[in-house]
């Protein structure tokens, strides 16, 4: 038994423990039920769930979202395209979502996987800085599929780019 300022009371029948409650308008409340013998407290158990449950919603806001992006490169991207893609997902990756690249191929050049293998391999060098992959490159059908996460170890930082600011 427990006293409401967290005291110990020591062991004692339930129907005492309860008058107890009574005399200080509190609840009785079982902390460890399945303890031998249990283990009860004194407490306003009312306060105690709204406590809770502000605790809970204060984690829950201090929660972030990680949001999965998503860039589609083709078999024939060419450079200013491929880094356009490339500066777009680092800038995710900045703001700390997970980008999911993909490749579609269509009609004949599902013959040529290993050319995707290998844009999709650019693709993470050019990511490496501000990412690392986190599911390898992996044909699924007619779409090969890599995901990149944002590094953990230090706080991201958004590419630099020629344009000013407006």
């Amino acid at each position: 038994m427990i006293d409401a300022d967290g005291s110990q009371l020591g062991v004692m029948p339930a129907s005492e423990a309860q008058k107890l409650a009574i005399e200080k308008n509190l609840d009785l409340v079982k902390i460890a039920p399945q303890a031998t013998p249990p283990v009860c407290k004194i407490m306003d158990y009312g306060k105690y769930r709204f406590e809770q449950a502000k605790r809970q919603k204060e984690a829950k806001k201090n929660q972030k979202v990680v949001e999965i992006k998503e860039v589609r490169l083709s078999l024939g991207i060419d450079t200013n395209d491929f880094n356009t893609k490339l500066k777009s997902a680092l800038k995710f990756l900045a703001q700390g979502n997970k980008v999911k690249v993909s490749i579609r191929f269509r009609g004949r050049e599902m013959s040529h996987a290993s050319m995707g293998t290998e844009i999709m391999t650019r693709f993470a060098d050019g990511c490496s800085e501000v990412g690392s992959v986190e599911k390898v490159p992996k044909l699924e059908g007619r779409s090969m599929i890599m995901f990149v996460a944002p590094k953990t170890d230090k706080p991201a930082k958004a590419p630099k780019t020629d344009k000013p600011a407006q």
